[in-house]
C-alpha cells in the first residue's frame, strides 16, 4: 500500500524585524512567508529569498523546532548554509558549513569555532 505524504497549509514564516527594532511592537505584515511547513525535513536545511535580495537558511530539528539564519558563509561569502550539516555540541543545535566546516549555533548565530562570528537570526514560526 501506498500513503500519500501529509499535508498540510502551514506556512513558515520569517519575522523581517530587527530583532532589536526601537519601534514598538511589530507589526503584522512583518512576517514574510516563505515555504510550506511540509517541504521541511528534519536535519536538512531549505534556502530561501527574501524580498531584499538575502538569502535565508531554515531548519526544523528532531524535535519539531525551527530555526532560521543567515545563508551566508561568512568565511567563504558563499550562500551554502543551507547545505550545511546539522548536529548539537553541548545541547547547542548548530549547522557546520559544507565549505570550511566552521559551526554556527542555529538559535544564536554565533560560530562556535570563532565566537568573534556570527550570522543573523530569525524569527521562525509556522502559521
Amino acid at each position: 500500500m501506498t500513503l500519500a505524504p501529509e499535508t498540510t497549509t502551514l506556512r513558515v514564516q520569517l519575522r523581517l524585524a530587527e530583532p532589536n527594532d526601537t519601534a514598538g511592537t511589530a507589526a503584522s505584515d512583518d512576517w514574510f512567508a516563505v515555504c510550506d511547513l511540509s517541504v521541511l525535513i528534519p536535519g536538512r536545511g531549505v534556502a530561501a529569498l527574501l524580498p531584499d535580495g538575502r538569502q535565508v537558511a531554515v531548519f526544523l530539528d528532531r524535535t519539531g523546532r525551527m530555526y532560521a539564519i543567515d545563508n551566508r558563509d561568512p568565511f567563504s561569502g558563499a550562500a551554502v548554509l543551507s547545505r550545511g550539516l546539522t548536529g548539537s555540541h553541548q545541547g547547542r543545535p548548530f549547522v557546520a558549513s559544507p565549505l570550511l566546516k566552521q559551526r554556527f549555533d542555529l538559535a544564536s548565530g554565533v560560530c562556535l569555532d570563532d565566537e568573534s562570528v556570527r550570522v543573523r537570526t530569525y524569527e521562525v514560526r509556522a502559521h
